[in-house]
C-alpha cells in the first residue's frame, strides 16, 4: 500500500473539474494528512507542480514584496528557482504551511481573475489567523477543512471496498441484524480504530505492520506537538490558560456529567478569564464542542446555550494517548474502563458525527431526569442519539419519544455494542455504523 485513500481525494478531483473553481484553502489540525493528499492529487492531475513551503523555504516569503499581481509573483518565484515551469492550464501552484505567511491569501483574488493557474493553499488551523491577513479574498477562495480519518477511511486502509461498505448500509436500511461473525469482526475493527485513532501516519503504520507497536508513543508526540503549537500560535491569548483547558479535557470527560467546568481547571478560576480559550481550541481543530440544548425542538442551532458545553478530543486515539499508559492495552483487550468507558464511546461517536458534518448538541433536564448525548435531524424531525456503553434501559430516549411536549421527536437512535434492532420507535445500531448515520437518515 503506497498511501491511504482519503475522502478529500474525490473532493479535489471534483474541484479541478469545476470550470468556475476558485483557489482552494485546505485547513486542518497538524498531521491530519493535508500535504500528502494535495501532493498525491497534484501528481495525478497536473503536468507541472510548483510547491512552496513557507515554513521551510522562508526565502519565498518575499515573493509578494512587489505586489500581488500574478506576473510579479511568478517572476519572483522564478528568480528564486528558474527551473520551475509555469504552463497555463497545466500547472498547480501549491502554497504549503500557510500559517507561516498568511498574507499569501491576499494574492488569491489575483490568481482567480488571472485564471491561468490552479492554486491550493494548505496550513494548520492552529496557525491560520485571518486577522493577520491584509485581505482574505472574500468571494475569491474556497475553504475545505480536513480532519483525521473517519471509520470508513480506516476500513479502506484495512482493505475493505465500496461493496462491503454498501453491505453494512444494507443491514442498516433493512434493519437486518448481522451474523455473529459479521458483528464480532466489525466490533473488533472499531475497537482498533478507537485505540489507533485517525491520524494517518499512525493508521498507516498499524495496517502495514499489523501491530500497535509505537502507536502510543506517536499519539503522545502529537499531543506534545499541539502544546508546542499552542505556545507558538495563540496570539493575544494566555498560553497557560489554553494549555490548562487542553490538558484537563480527560478530566472533564471523566466526570459524571462530562461538562466543561471552570472549577476543574484551577482554583478560583473565573469564566471571564477564559473567554476565547475554548473557541481557539475549537477553531484549531483540536476539540469538538457539544452545546447544551435549552429547548428540545427544531432548529438545532436556534435552541442551544453557547456558554454550557462539553469538550471532546477531535481524535479518539489522542484521547487514549492522553490517559495512563495502561489505558490503550485495556481498550485493546476490552477490559473494564469503569465510568470512563462511556467517555471513550461518547468521544468517538462525537468525532464521527462531526466528520459527517453534524454539529454537536446534548440535553439535560434535572427536573424530569432526562438527559441525551446527541441530537441530529432528518428533513422533518429531531432525532435523539443515545450512546450506551453498557446494557440497560433507555429511559430518557423513551420519554423524549413518547411525551407530547417533545413534538419534533418521532423516533430515536441508540448506539451500543448490540446488534441492529428496531422496537418502540427506537433504532438500535452498533457503534461502528455511526459513519453511515447521515446516509441512513437521508434514505430512510
Amino acid at each position: 500500500m503506497d498511501r491511504l485513500r482519503r475522502k478529500i481525494d474525490d473532493y479535489l478531483v471534483k474541484w479541478k473539474q469545476n470550470p468556475d473553481k476558485m483557489p482552494l484553502i485546505v485547513k486542518g489540525a497538524r498531521q491530519v494528512g493535508k500535504t500528502e493528499a494535495i501532493r498525491h492529487f497534484a501528481k495525478n492531475n497536473y503536468k507541472n507542480i510548483v510547491e512552496i513551503n513557507f515554513a521551510l523555504q522562508t526565502q519565498y516569503q518575499g515573493i509578494f514584496d512587489d505586489g500581488f499581481e500574478v506576473e510579479k509573483i511568478i517572476k519572483n518565484i522564478s528568480l528564486i528557482n528558474p527551473a520551475l515551469t509555469f504552463a497555463p492550464q497545466e500547472t498547480l501552484i501549491f502554497f504549503d504551511e500557510l500559517q507561516a505567511y498568511p498574507n499569501c491569501v491576499t494574492a488569491l483574488k489575483a490568481f482567480r481573475e488571472d485564471g491561468r493557474f490552479d492554486v491550493i493553499c494548505s496550513g494548520s488551523l492552529m496557525g491560520i489567523n485571518y486577522q493577520e491577513i491584509e485581505s482574505n479574498s472574500v468571494g475569491n477562495k474556497m475553504d475545505f477543512e480536513m480532519k483525521s480519518l473517519d471509520f470508513e477511511e480506516f476500513l479502506w486502509a484495512k482493505g475493505y471496498n465500496e461493496t462491503q461498505i454498501d453491505e453494512l448500509f444494507e443491514h442498516m436500511i433493512k434493519v437486518k441484524p448481522f451474523s455473529e461473525v459479521e458483528l464480532n469482526t466489525m466490533i473488533e475493527n472499531f475497537r482498533e480504530y478507537m485505540v489507533v485513532g485517525g491520524m494517518p501516519a499512525i493508521v498507516y503504520d498499524f495496517v502495514t505492520k499489523k501491530s500497535y507497536e509505537g502507536s502510543l508513543d506517536k499519539q503522545r508526540q502529537i499531543l506534545l506537538d499541539y502544546e508546542e503549537d499552542i505556545t507558538k500560535y495563540a496570539a493575544g491569548l494566555d498560553h497557560a490558560k489554553i494549555l490548562n483547558v487542553y490538558r484537563k479535557i480527560p478530566v472533564f470527560l471523566g466526570s459524571e456529567n462530562k461538562k466543561f467546568r471552570i472549577s476543574k481547571i484551577e482554583k478560583n478560576a473565573r469564566n471571564r478569564e477564559y473567554v476565547g480559550v475554548v473557541d481557539w481550541l475549537k477553531d484549531a481543530g483540536i476539540v469538538n464542542v457539544c452545546y447544551l440544548m435549552e429547548d428540545v425542538k427544531l432548529p438545532l442551532k436556534g435552541n442551544y446555550n453557547p456558554d454550557n458545553y462539553k469538550l471532546y478530543f477531535g481524535d479518539t486515539g489522542l484521547l487514549i494517548g492522553s490517559l495512563d499508559e495502561e489505558a490503550q492495552a485495556d481498550l485493546r483487550e476490552n477490559r473494564n474502563f469503569n465510568t470512563y468507558k462511556g467517555a471513550i464511546y461518547e468521544n468517538v461517536v462525537a468525532d464521527e458525527l462531526v466528520k459527517e458534518g453534524y454539529g454537536l448538541f446534548f440535553y439535560k433536564d434535572e427536573k424530569s431526569s432526562i438527559e441525551m448525548d446527541f441530537f441530529v435531524r432528518d428533513k422533518k424531525s429531531l432525532i435523539p442519539v443515545e450512546v450506551k456503553a453498557n446494557k440497560g434501559n433507555s429511559t430518557s430516549l423513551r420519554k423524549l419519544i413518547e411525551e407530547d411536549r417533545y413534538s419534533d421527536i418521532k423516533y430515536g437512535i441508540k448506539l451500543s455494542g448490540q446488534n441492529i434492532g428496531h422496537e418502540n420507535n427506537v433504532y438500535t445500531f452498533p457503534y461502528f455504523l455511526t459513519f453511515l448515520l447521515k446516509r441512513f437518515l437521508a434514505e430512510k
